[in-house]
């Protein structure tokens, strides 16, 4: 739900919040649960996606 709120595939998505696009499979279709700190960024993800590219862009 939170990838298709952006609007982006699995590829844009895994490629543009540093997922390994295989994780982000396996999560979508249910076969691996997300640990706590893959829920806490994904989290801030879906409350401001913007803010997270941001903070992910070389300085």
């Amino acid at each position: 739900a939170i990838r298709k709120a952006t609007g982006l595939t699995q590829a844009e998505f895994a490629q543009r919040f540093g997922f390994p696009l295989g994780t982000l499979r396996d999560l979508e279709q249910g076969r691996a649960r997300p640990d706590s700190s893959t829920r806490a960024y994904l989290t801030v993800i879906s409350r401001d996606p913007g803010a997270v590219q941001r903070a992910l862009e070389p300085a």
